[in-house]
């Protein structure tokens, strides 16, 4: 439709999640239409989260060093494991203020439709950080969907032998939603009141 430059950013931006053709459009004449530093102040995060952003070599969320601030603090503990899709659920629980344990992030959800099997997401190494026997619970809080819900009885099944205490977030939270959209109140109500996964 539009020549060049602009065609190629608005191709670009296209294949964001959640932006579609027309949004798309938006954003390019947008940035088009903005000031030269406040593009090249956007450009340069871009290049910047690419080189400084890494994941915990612990729990796979967000960091900016070999460790994530929450595994990297002491108050925090380790008999508690709260498992998640990915590091915006992280985000999400944190605003609660409910939970004092420790993450572990998948990476996704078993979605055979999509072509992600156990194999894809971390749960090997989820596997390896639970042989430490300091964990006496693990709180499966993956999205309450069909692919969130699969997740959970599969790693409840594969932990069971082990006897650890395996939770599920409680109700509260709107079956085929995301937790990222899900307010501080219903996700901390949630949290509270998680039940035995009993397989």
């Amino acid at each position: 439709m539009y020549e060049g430059a602009v065609q190629d950013l608005i191709d670009e931006l296209g294949r964001l999640p959640g932006v579609g053709p027309k949004s798309a459009q938006r954003i390019a004449f947008h940035i088009l239409n903005s000031d030269p530093a406040d593009v090249k102040r956007l450009a340069d995060v871009l290049g910047r989260v690419k080189v400084e952003v890494r994941f915990c070599r612990i729990c796979f969320n967000i960091a900016e060093a070999d460790e994530c601030r929450v595994c990297r603090d002491a108050r925090r503990g380790d008999d508690v494991i709260c498992v998640v899709e990915e590091p915006k659920d992280v985000v999400a629980i944190e605003r609660t203020r409910e939970f004092r344990g420790k993450y572990h992030v998948l990476g996704g959800a078993i979605n055979p439709l999509e072509g992600v099997g156990p194999d894809q997401l971390r749960i090997r190494e989820l596997m390896t950080r639970l042989q430490s026997g300091l964990v006496k619970e693990l709180i499966l809080a993956t999205d309450p969907n069909t692919e969130g819900e699969a997740t959970a009885t599969y790693l409840a099944l594969l932990v069971k032998p082990m006897g650890l205490q395996v939770t599920r977030l409680a109700s509260g939270l709107p079956v085929g939603g995301d937790l990222e959209y899900a307010d501080e109140v219903t996700l901390g109500r949630a949290f509270s009141g998680r039940r035995s996964l009993d397989i």
